[in-house]
């Protein structure tokens, strides 16, 4: 089984001020397998982690969060930038357009964007949600989504959802693939994926906003 941490924000996002150099030291000394730069509408941090990763013992997937009219998605394993502002029937078939998975982050936090929010979306081509987001561990968020899974038989990922380098790995899934893309990519579709980790420290994640807050101040 190889651990992987399938969203992770990078500098390249808004509201993150993460290295992706930091991102994978911390990756490495936490023996992630896999890992995932799933940035805010652009596959920038995508383009630099996979440059930085060839020929080491960690393997980068392409990913991006694009945000639809109606909550955010995950477009895994996809190398090209997907428009922002579409429906989510329309996200998820681009995202299948270029192979990609759609994964759902967070489904059920209002106020991150989750996409199941409002509505269950019944109809829609979903592959995987998250059911361990390390933001939100002990909320109902997380358990309402693998209530879902189950129900549903979707795969279930753990993720960090870290905007900050040290928060890397709180959560992640346990995945039984071999080391490359494709390998990865139809493992959580056949569901070979199992949840795991701990909730991100609120009293790092309060000193990290702080520290965020005055950095914005004084730019």
């Amino acid at each position: 089984m190889l651990k992987m941490d399938s969203h992770i924000h990078s500098e390249y996002s808004p509201d993150s001020h993460s290295k992706i150099d930091d991102i994978l030291k911390v990756a490495k000394n936490k023996k992630i397998d896999i890992i995932a730069i799933s940035d805010h509408n652009t596959i920038d941090g995508t383009s630099e982690v996979l440059r930085k990763t060839r020929n080491t013992d960690i393997l980068a997937i392409p990913s991006i969060e694009i945000s639809s009219t109606q909550g955010h998605i995950l477009g895994f394993g996809c190398e090209e930038n997907i428009p922002k502002g579409l429906s989510p029937a329309e996200t998820i078939d681009k995202i299948h357009d270029l192979a990609g998975l759609a994964i759902i982050p967070h489904p059920y936090c209002f106020y991150r964007h989750g996409l199941l929010c409002e509505s269950e979306n019944e109809n829609l081509k979903i592959d995987a949600i998250e059911t361990k987001n390390a933001r939100f561990i002990i909320g109902y968020c997380n358990r309402k989504a693998k209530k879902l899974s189950i129900k549903k038989s979707l795969p279930a990922l753990g993720a960090s959802d870290s905007h900050y380098w040290k928060f890397v790995g709180d959560c992640y899934s346990l995945i039984n693939c071999e080391k490359d893309i494709d390998s990865v990519l139809k493992a959580i579709a056949k569901g070979n994926v199992e949840a795991h980790g701990k909730g991100t420290s609120n009293i790092l994640l309060s000193k990290y906003l702080f520290e965020k807050n005055v950095l914005m101040k004084f730019k």
